[in-house]
């Protein structure tokens, strides 16, 4: 399981440092609002749908327009800064993006919580299964729908 990353003003001003490091190192620039947009992923702790963070970023910027925070977003999942969730339609931080690649990613279908795994054997298997089934796996990620534990609990407590 991947350990809960802490939303505190200094471990979000932290791993906003090294996205800057990052992008400095690759010639790339994390403007304000690709900035902005990682911060409020970042603080979020869940994922996120797209109007949502437009939302919450014309808190604090509002002329902010969707293709404003698209373009944000690509560049962030570009640069392994953020994940597409293609299961909920949806964006999260990266909690490791200067760690080891992450190869699986546990969606919960509920409320968005994500869990970055890294099972390198495991996704080499499924990209063996994947070809001799005669095709490719277009990314690096598999994503894996579930319920999280929150989730699961709360579900059966209003089935009792």
């Amino acid at each position: 399981m991947s350990a809960q990353h802490s939303t505190s003003p200094s471990a979000v001003t932290a791993t906003l440092r090294t996205a800057e490091s990052l992008c400095l190192q690759r010639g790339k620039r994390l403007t304000p609002i690709r900035r902005k947009v990682l911060e409020i992923l970042l603080t979020q702790q869940r994922s996120l749908k797209a109007y949502e963070l437009l939302e919450l970023i014309r808190n604090v910027q509002h002329g902010a327009t969707p293709p404003t925070v698209y373009r944000a977003l690509d560049f962030l999942v570009d640069e392994g800064l953020a994940h597409r969730l293609d299961a909920i339609n949806a964006w999260t931080a990266c909690l490791d993006a200067a760690g080891e690649r992450h190869d699986l990613l546990v969606v919960c279908t509920q409320c968005g919580a994500v869990a970055e795994l890294s099972d390198p054997e495991l996704s080499s298997q499924l990209a063996s299964k994947v070809a001799s089934a005669g095709f490719m796996l277009s990314g690096h990620e598999t994503e894996l729908r579930a319920l999280c534990g929150k989730c699961r609990h709360h579900g059966h407590a209003h089935k009792g």
